[in-house]
């Protein structure tokens, strides 16, 4: 059974930094996109940050030159560096992965349970 499991998340002041991770494990043949959204209380689910699997990116307008991610194939990890953090940006962070599970021919969108970022002073 494939899992995706994040990690990073926190209480940070605005201006400050975090790094979120998150790990693919269980039977995977191959991983196509990787990506990350968030939802905020009250409003709806939004992209912010996507990776394919050749290493081409896409932000949400309201995170870039601020967020950053990047991807560990070799670990079936993706991570998402956060700089210069806004109390807008407070949220439930989620991964995504489309992956074909091993013993599969189709490729399906796997979510993580999702992990807390809080900017506030």
């Amino acid at each position: 059974q494939v899992q995706l499991v994040e990690s990073g998340g926190g209480l940070v002041q605005p201006g400050g930094s975090l790094r979120l991770s998150c790990a693919a494990s269980g039977s995977i043949f191959s991983i196509n996109a990787m990506g990350w959204s968030r939802q905020a209380p009250g409003k709806q689910r939004e992209l912010v940050a996507a990776i394919m699997s050749g290493g081409s990116t896409t932000y949400a307008d309201s995170v870039k030159g601020r967020f950053t991610i990047s991807r560990d194939n070799a670990k079936n990890t993706v991570y998402l560096q956060m700089n210069n953090l806004k109390p807008e940006d407070t949220a439930v962070y989620y991964c995504n992965a489309v992956l074909r599970p091993g013993g599969s021919s189709r490729f399906s969108d796997y979510w993580g349970q999702g992990t807390q970022v809080t900017v506030s002073s």
